[in-house]
C-alpha cells in the first residue's frame, strides 16, 4: 500500500443517511479523522473486527486520493489523481454513548481495520463521476448505492473545507460520506464494492 499521510472522513453527507440515523442534516461539512492503522485493503481476504463492542456498522464511500498540496482556488480535477471505494466501519453502540457524553468519536471510528480501501482507479474528473453509481453488496445482495450527485456537499466543497481548515497534501485520503442503507456487519458476511459494474474489492468478516 502506498504511503498514506492523513485520513479525513466526512459525516452525514447524504440526506437520507442522516435521516436514517436520526441526525440533523448539517449546514456545513462535518469531518473527523481515522489513524492510518485503521487502513486495510479489500483484496479478498478476511478482516478481523472487534469482539464484544456491540453493533459494528458498514458505511460504503467514495474515496479520493490527494496528489498535490492544497492551495486556495485549486480544482478537484487538479488535486485528485485517483479514486477508490472504501468502508468506514463504525462501532455504533460506542459511538452513541460517546455522542451522549459529548466526547470525540475516535474509539468508535478509529479502531484497527475500520478503514477498508479497494484498489485504485484513475480519477476521470468530477463531471464523469456523476455518470456512475458506487454499490456495496453484502452476501451478494445490494445494501447501499450512491452517486456524488446526491451529496449534500460536493467534492469541491469538501476539499476546500478540509484544505482551508486542516491542510491537504500528497498522500491524504478523503472518505466522502456514505449513502443510506448502513447496517450491521456480522462474522461470515462477505462484502463486494463496485464502481458501476466493475468490482474494485471484496472481503469477508472473520
Amino acid at each position: 500500500m502506498e504511503t498514506i499521510r492523513n485520513i479525513f472522513c466526512v459525516g452525514r453527507n447524504y440526506v437520507e443517511h442522516a435521516k436514517e440515523l436520526n441526525n440533523a442534516v448539517p449546514s456545513s461539512p462535518f469531518m473527523f479523522t481515522k489513524p492510518t492503522h485503521a487502513l486495510v485493503k479489500a483484496d479478498g481476504q478476511a478482516i478481523h473486527l472487534p469482539k464484544g463492542a456491540g453493533a459494528i456498522h458498514y458505511e460504503a464511500e467514495l474515496v479520493l486520493y490527494i496528489s498535490k498540496p492544497y492551495e486556495k482556488g485549486i480544482r478537484v480535477d487538479d488535486i485528485v489523481d485517483k479514486m477508490a471505494l472504501g468502508i468506514d466501519f463504525t462501532l455504533r453502540d460506542i459511538q452513541t454513548e460517546l455522542k451522549k457524553k459529548g466526547l470525540p468519536w475516535l474509539r468508535a471510528k478509529g479502531f484497527k481495520n475500520s478503514a477498508v480501501l479497494t484498489r485504485w482507479l484513475a480519477f476521470p474528473g468530477i463531471e464523469p463521476l456523476k455518470d456512475t453509481d458506487f454499490v456495496l453488496l453484502k452476501n451478494d445482495a445490494e445494501v447501499q448505492r450512491g452517486n456524488i450527485k446526491e451529496m449534500i456537499f460536493d467534492p469541491q466543497t469538501l476539499i476546500d473545507f478540509a484544505g482551508e481548515h486542516f491542510g491537504l497534501g500528497p498522500g491524504d485520503l478523503l472518505y466522502t460520506g456514505t449513502p443510506s442503507g448502513v447496517g450491521a456487519a456480522e462474522t461470515g458476511d462477505r462484502f463486494t464494492l463496485k464502481w458501476g459494474n466493475d468490482v474494485l474489492g471484496t472481503f469477508s468478516i472473520e
